[in-house]
């Protein structure tokens, strides 16, 4: 009877060990954290848009400050590459609280095309005027017809992206085109780089939009890309590499934030 009793306790630690470290009951109640995690990455989309608007009202256009418009616009990209936080946070969390849903989809792609489709457009747009200062009627059409296919393809690789997890088709670790957030972190880079480099580059403003449209292009490409953020919270692969991508990306943000305040 003893031995039965101790394999039985034995069995019930094994299920407990192997089973899921969030009880059932918080599971329940924390059903809503995914869907806010998402929120908060259009959020930080929305804001980086209203930031990057700024410009025109805290440095006026008569005003050849291309340090100020480079202080405003890294704010901005730093608020892109913070939603970045929330976007993998999201899926995370829906994976460990059994939230996944059709709804919760289509919530992330819809975030994902205000703060990783339109935001990172703006910041090109309004960065290329500001920093070439004044343009022809031809250069502003081609700067906002060439934002305007980064923004297409950012919609059609969100869209593709939904009906292939719909379908469940392909392998859901590897991408086909860059991933937007990969394309907005290409985007956020440019800008924060801009602002380490404090230089006058309004001979070379043209190459922004264009930049921009390349990244959109990729989007949309069949080239094949690696799920960064399940790559990156998974147990698999060369756990070294990614705890120094970690300390990269930490060192750089926390550079650019040490300078924005030492100015």
């Amino acid at each position: 009877m003893t031995k039965k009793i101790n394999l039985f306790r034995l069995s019930k630690s094994k299920k407990i060990r192997h089973g899921s470290i969030i009880p059932a009951r918080a599971k329940h109640k924390l059903r809503w954290l995914p869907n806010a995690l998402t929120l908060c990455n259009s959020w930080c989309g929305f804001a980086s848009i209203l930031w990057t608007l700024t410009v025109y009202e805290r440095v006026p256009q008569d005003v050849n400050e291309y340090s100020a418009v480079y202080n405003i616009l890294a704010i901005s990209a730093l608020i892109i590459l913070g939603a970045m936080i929330f976007d993998v946070l999201d899926g995370f969390a829906a994976r460990m609280l059994n939230a996944t849903s059709m709804h919760g989809m289509q919530m992330d792609s819809l975030s994902d095309m205000v703060t990783f489709g339109v935001a990172p457009a703006v910041l090109i747009a309004v960065m290329t005027h500001r920093v070439q200062g004044i343009q022809t009627t031809s250069q502003v059409m081609i700067t906002y017809l060439l934002c305007a296919v980064y923004v297409g393809c950012a919609a059609l690789r969100l869209a593709t992206y939904n009906v292939k997890a719909i379908e469940k088709s392909g392998d859901d670790s590897t991408f086909h085109g860059l991933p937007s957030p990969g394309a907005a972190a290409a985007i956020a880079s440019l800008v924060l780089a801009m602002r380490v480099f404090d230089r006058d580059l309004s001979s070379f403003a043209w190459i922004f939009p264009v930049y921009a449209a390349i990244l959109g292009i990729l989007m949309v490409s069949p080239l094949p890309y690696k799920h960064l953020g399940k790559w990156l919270l998974s147990r698999k692969g060369n756990q070294a590499l990614k705890i120094m991508l970690l300390i990269v990306l930490l060192y750089l943000v926390s550079i650019s934030v040490i300078i924005r305040f030492l100015q």
